[in-house]
């Protein structure tokens, strides 16, 4: 394999860049190494430009960054794209990867390159953020773009690429900008990872929790309601209120107390948080009597004022408080997607209020808890520890033992985790827990955050065992992250087979004909009973019909009513998820399902 960059301090370099500076470290060979897909996808975004511009004369582009899911352009035509055309864009990039083209860079002054891009608007956008006086280009063939880099030393290398979809954004990601087209796609050195990801996609689309959605009937969404504003639809808020009594039950015996706080606060004490200087162009604002108040964004402030609304002593923490809080976050129009990006939902979200020396206690016990949670629903899951952002407020020694203290935590327990450098929130490092779906992707879900900035902005304190005040560490934890994203991703992990104990309708009865119907009306109230929802299909078509219509709906178990089991009280039971057919009477029917349900436990 050869040599195609350097890794150097973990700084991403193309042989190009490390000789012009003279930079040495690691080197980067074509192997489908993180490093190495880096420098091709940023490589074969430049060579889906040159398509594009080769097709559409008059394109003007904006950013091609790489980004987790492979890379994007975002640029301007004067015709519209959609995903028809992409096989012909991809036809266009094959033949300038059997051009052979030597990929080059060469670095110019900011007054050459305002020269030159006088009459490209977009490119004007890219200058502003950027202050070098000495600016470095890529050129291929006839085409050349304002890049940093990295790159290919050649057009001959990009040979495994796929374009993906197309989609509108906003320039700049400013919705007061025009919206321009951005075209996504992925690449890699060897066909087979290539194909194998492209088979990754095709099963994701069957899986699409959106498609899913509506076939199901869980949730909806409508314009005249206003984008990102979810409508729950009574199978889904079955499921979600399913979902909210398990992990009732689970935060009780670990011995949390139920809050709530309200949704709207004055927007002083979003000030005293730090939101109002570090997340305001996330948070809606109105004013009421006066005042500004601001709807919340997240349910810490609530916590914390019921935490001070009594004297609290050392033998009370930690003290663990949760609450299904709605919050509300402002989201770009184009950047909202099903319910994984809304701008209401609802998170399950706990603080503990502890000592210094319980910390690391407490945040094992969250991750124990973590860990039942995820083995309920089959997932397994991967820890990174998220650091200090550029936005940050705390000192440096706060964010430095805060952070050894977490490490230290999953050391100890010999928990694997990676790091995320600068991903922490603004008033603290965290622990992001990142699940694996049954299809191998990866979803950001959980998280633990440490904090200790927030009790001191809002002077909070307990009584120690020396009878003196003391101040608190706060820890911020969210297993599910939100209902509305972790029924999304779980829809999808399971493609709609949810759970026995949390699906929508666990049994759907069909009686042969009419004399059956009210036999099955009181199976139906009896399972209502035991808290177990079903459905009745005695609609006027034939009993294959309904058994096929059953199936489709994907519920666990579908019962078949006929002379026999009316006389004998009994039921014919197709358990879809094992492909068993039994006859039993109705009392071994509700042992069964009870069994089951006590059988799912966090």
């Amino acid at each position: 394999m050869e040599p195609i960059g350097v890794l150097h301090e973990g700084q991403i370099y193309d042989l190009q860049t490390a000789e012009a500076l003279n930079i040495q470290g690691d080197v980067i060979k074509a192997d489908n190494s993180a490093e190495s897909l880096e420098i091709l996808r940023h490589s074969c975004a430049h060579m889906m430009a040159q398509a594009i511009k080769e097709l559409y004369p008059e394109a003007k582009f904006f950013v091609g960054p790489t980004v987790k899911e492979g890379f994007y352009y975002d640029f301007k035509v004067d015709s519209k794209i959609s995903d028809e055309d992409l096989p012909t864009i991809e036809k266009k990039m094959k033949e300038i990867a059997n051009r052979r083209l030597p990929i080059e860079r060469y670095e110019t002054t900011r007054t050459e390159i305002l020269e030159k891009f006088a009459n490209d608007e977009l490119k004007q956008a890219v200058l502003k953020n950027i202050t070098d006086e000495t600016l470095t280009l890529y050129k291929q063939g006839d085409f050349e773009d304002l890049c940093r880099g990295p790159h290919l030393p050649n057009t001959r290398m990009i040979r495994a690429f796929k374009l993906t979809r197309v989609a509108g954004a906003y320039l700049g990601g400013d919705e007061e900008n025009e919206m321009i087209t951005r075209i996504y796609g992925i690449a890699f050195f060897d066909k087979k990872e290539l194909n194998d990801y492209v088979r990754m996609l095709e099963e994701a689309k069957k899986r699409d929790h959106r498609k899913l959605g509506t076939e199901l009937e869980l949730f909806a969404f409508n314009d005249d309601i206003g984008a990102g504003l979810p409508l729950w639809l009574p199978n889904g808020s079955r499921l979600r209120g399913k979902l909210e009594k398990l992990l009732y039950k689970a935060h009780r015996v670990r011995g949390y107390e139920p809050v709530r706080g309200p949704e709207i606060l004055k927007a002083n004490q979003w000030v005293k948080s730090g939101h109002y200087a570090n997340y305001k162009e996330n948070m809606y604002f109105t004013e009421i009597d006066g005042q500004e108040y601001g709807i919340k964004p997240m349910n810490c402030v609530g916590h914390i004022q019921i935490f001070k609304n009594d004297l609290v002593s050392y033998k009370d923490l930690p003290k663990k408080f949760f609450e299904y809080g709605v919050v509300h976050r402002h989201e770009l129009s184009g950047a909202m997607h099903g319910l994984f990006r809304v701008r209401e939902f609802t998170q399950d979200d706990a603080h503990i209020f502890c000592m210094q020396n319980q910390v690391k206690d407490v945040i094992i016990d969250v991750l124990e808890f973590v860990d039942s949670l995820m083995k309920q629903f089959g997932f397994t899951y991967e820890m990174e520890v998220s650091t200090k952002p550029k936005k940050a407020i705390g000192d440096d020694i706060f964010w430095e033992t805060t952070t050894k203290g977490i490490m230290d935590a999953l050391d100890s327990e010999n928990l694997p985790y990676g790091i995320d450098e600068g991903g922490g929130a603004f008033y603290g490092p965290k622990i992001d827990i990142k699940i694996l779906d049954a299809i191998g992707r990866k979803w950001q879900c959980g998280t633990v955050q440490v904090d200790m900035n927030l009790p001191s902005a809002f002077e909070m304190e307990y009584i120690n065992d020396q009878g003196e005040k003391e101040q608190p560490v706060m820890i911020h934890r969210a297993i599910l992250g939100s209902f509305e994203r972790f029924i999304g991703i779980l829809t999808e992990h399971c493609a709609g087979e949810f759970p026995f104990v949390i699906a929508p309708t666990q049994v759907i009865f069909i009686p042969i004909a009419q004399p059956h119907v009210e036999y099955a009306k009181q199976l139906q109230k009896e399972l209502l009973y035991e808290e177990l929802d079903s459905e009745i299909f005695d609609m006027n078509e034939s009993l294959n019909k309904r058994v096929r219509m059953a199936e489709k709906k994907r519920v666990p178990m579908i019962v078949v009513i006929g002379d026999d089991e009316v006389e004998n009280q009994t039921i014919a039971l197709r358990d879809r998820r094992k492909r068993e057919q039994s006859n039993m009477t109705k009392e071994e029917f509700l042992t069964l399902l009870n069994e089951i349900q006590k059988g799912s436990k966090i």
